[in-house]
């Protein structure tokens, strides 16, 4: 509230300035017709003088009085004229006065409201940054966190064959807790049924087996299970994860983007803005994370104070002109395995990593050029869910599937 008091006073006190500036009138002390009316009386009354000592004749002295009072009114006109002008010069001035403080007042609210914060309180930067480190140290821990959560949707698009082969992974990697690609295994395949908790405690031993070989990513993966399995929160335990992954890779895409998540959680929102326009200048445009970054980035600038424009989406890169080649030189069933290799490796990405809505878009075309028009119409009802919340990239699939002729 103190802010504020001081912010009006201000803008108050250097209105009153400007307006007590356009209402002081330039005049001189008397005008000059009003003179001018002073020495015609005063001719009047030398003229009675004169006619009572007999210096000049009676129809002398008419003649003068005439000649005198047509010359006093054609003053005292002018005079009226003079101060009626500065009347309405006056009543002028006020209004531009009035004008003046309200486009003052008016402009000073309307670009605080667009370069400041009217949503925090009466913080200093100092204070803000205090407010927030203890924030980061005081926020709850992952498990906290985890147990808040409600329980996980069973995924019922999985078939029953893959929930079995599961079951038996895990079995097997609790025989063998030092085999090392037994847990990699079960960390992704438990990711993908969407248990995360199990997916980095598996990681957890996948790290504990690599040591000091352990590399970025797998640092960046561990600390993706947890945000995830804690509903996109970053708790003390995945921070740490985050550091140790940019200790290694300071450049790693997760690490930046989760690291740029903490700080935006915490408080910071200038710093996260700088790591995530960092991100998103360096990045790829069909990078797993660019839609995250480009649906929240502009939001965290606001916050951040920042006069930002969100650069436009570019196109995902389609096939190279050297796979196009290489497809015209092949028999039909070779060009139709290479499609679908392809499709199968663009669908296992979209699934695991997500994507830019042109893939999403292309997949569904590729599958239905495929024939395959259940799996297609799977991928559309999967996108409408990713894309829930972004009408323009559901512009785009839909485009797509009313092209491949899924939709009406």
């Amino acid at each position: 509230m103190t802010f504020w008091i001081i912010i009006a006073a201000t803008a108050l006190a250097v209105a009153a300035t400007l307006a007590l500036a356009l209402l002081r009138r330039r005049e001189s002390a008397t005008p000059a017709a009003a003179y001018d009316i002073q020495v015609y009386r005063d001719q009047l009354k030398e003229v009675d003088r004169e006619l009572a000592r007999g210096v000049i004749e009676p129809e002398n002295a008419d003649q003068a009085r005439a000649e005198i009072s047509r010359r006093l009114l054609a003053a005292d006109t002018k005079l009226h004229a003079v101060r009626t002008g500065r009347l309405q010069s006056h009543g002028v001035s006020v209004a531009m006065a009035v004008v003046v403080v309200v486009a003052i007042l008016a402009g000073s609210l309307a670009l605080y409201n667009n370069l400041g914060s009217p949503g925090y309180g009466d913080l200093s930067q100092k204070r803000r940054i205090t407010l927030a480190e203890n924030a980061r140290m005081t926020r709850p821990s992952q498990q906290e966190v985890e147990a808040e959560l409600p329980a996980r949707p069973r995924l019922d698009n999985l078939s029953p064959e893959y929930r079995n082969l599961v079951v038996r992974l895990r079995e097997t990697v609790a025989t063998r807790p030092n085999d090392l690609q037994g847990h990699m295994l079960l960390a992704r395949n438990e990711a993908a049924l969407g248990n995360m908790t199990a997916a980095y405690g598996a990681q957890k031993q996948v790290l504990r087996l690599k040591g000091d070989k352990a590399v970025a990513q797998d640092w960046a993966d561990y600390a993706d299970m947890m945000i995830q399995a804690a509903g996109g929160y970053v708790s003390p335990k995945a921070e740490e994860a985050l550091t140790a992954a940019m200790k290694r890779d300071q450049k790693n895409p997760t690490a930046r983007y989760y690291w740029g998540l903490m700080l935006a959680q915490t408080g910071r929102p200038d710093l996260a803005f700088q790591v995530w326009n960092e991100l998103l200048r360096d990045g790829a445009p069909d990078a797993p994370w660019t839609l995250a970054v480009r649906a929240q980035i502009e939001d965290m600038a606001r916050h951040a104070g920042v006069n930002f424009t969100l650069p436009p989406e570019a196109t995902a890169p389609g096939p190279s002109a050297e796979d196009i080649e290489a497809a015209a030189e092949m028999s039909d069933a070779d060009r139709n395995a290479m499609i679908r290799s392809m499709v199968d490796t663009l669908s296992q990405r979209l699934a695991s990593q997500g994507g830019t809505p042109q893939e999403w878009a292309r997949l569904i075309g590729a599958l239905s050029v495929l024939g395959d028009h259940d799996q297609a119409r799977r991928i559309f009802a999967n996108a409408g869910d990713v894309f829930a919340e972004r009408p323009d990239a559901m512009q785009i699939i839909d485009d797509a599937a009313r092209q491949s002729g899924l939709i009406e």
